[in-house]
């Protein structure tokens, strides 16, 4: 029986995304050095970054904006639309130096690393994702709070139900933010990503997902990045690897491995750790 939660939460939001902030002053001598750790850290990725334009963005990310559109309900639309305002295309320093293409500030729950950048407040703390897919991972996953739960009951090629439902989560500060997003929609005809669903397929994605929000109330939301497998559930990428020969080794399929590792295309590289056991 499709299940019915009823979750009418009065969201304050300060912030771009809206979620418990960490409270901590940072000074500006800290967060100087702290961001120029992080710069250390990724110096290879960033001296190796290229800048986008957006047909180009959307090229390079359609493709994860459409698997987390099939396992949530968020319309790809949306997502892609998301990420090119908050982002710049890519281009900006959150999303150069700390992969965060959704501007997602730290919240109490974080336990990752973080990047100090003036917003709303100075030195507002914003995360550090290891790359961009693991940004658009958090996205869906930082949707998947009490406050948004009413637009999972949304049709996942509802773009203009969603863009709205978002102002009225909390989302955004923005009274434009609706409007802004479904005019970059149109302008890149990013509906041709979304896909409607059949009346079963929407309910058992509704079940599966509002019980997780549901199963999250008065729990201490988790980190889905900082978890780590067991090491007998990990496998490192060496030299003349590939996701088929992995996947054989292991008695997966290649598809069982990308969706295990959330990955968006084939690619890998030496080095990589994967989860290779289900």
């Amino acid at each position: 029986m499709r299940k019915t939660i009823y979750l009418f939460i009065a969201v304050v939001c300060l912030c771009s995304c809206s979620a418990r902030k960490k409270t901590t002053t940072v000074s500006n001598r800290d967060a100087k050095r702290n961001n120029s750790n992080i710069q250390k850290a990724n110096k290879d990725a960033i001296a190796n970054y290229r800048s986008y334009n957006s047909l180009e963005y959307i090229d390079r990310f359609k493709a994860i904006a459409i698997q987390e559109m099939n396992q949530y309900g968020i319309p790809a639309s949306i997502t892609l639309a998301q990420g090119l305002f908050e982002s710049g295309a890519g281009n900006s320093d959150l999303a150069k130096y700390a992969n965060n293409h959704f501007g997602i500030k730290c919240t109490s729950d974080w336990t990752g690393k973080s990047y100090y950048k003036d917003d709303d407040n100075v030195n507002d703390c914003f995360r550090v994702y290891d790359n961009p897919e693991d940004s658009f991972r958090d996205h869906s996953a930082f949707l998947k709070r009490k406050n948004y739960a009413k637009l999972f009951e949304l049709d996942k090629n509802d773009y203009e139900g969603w863009a709205y439902g978002l102002k009225k989560a909390g989302y955004a500060t923005n009274p434009k933010y609706p409007q802004l997003l479904i005019n970059i929609i149109v302008k890149y005809n990013l509906d041709q990503y979304d896909r409607p669903e059949g009346e079963i397929a929407k309910i058992k994605r509704e079940d599966r997902v509002l019980s997780q929000i549901n199963d999250s109330i008065g729990k201490p939301v988790q980190d889905t990045l900082s978890k780590t497998p067991p090491d007998d559930k990990i496998y490192t990428v060496k030299q003349g690897d590939t996701l088929y020969n992995i996947s054989k080794r292991f008695g997966i399929t290649v598809d069982d491995l990308k969706a295990l590792n959330s990955m968006s295309d084939n690619g890998i590289k030496i080095g990589q750790k994967l989860v290779v056991v289900k």
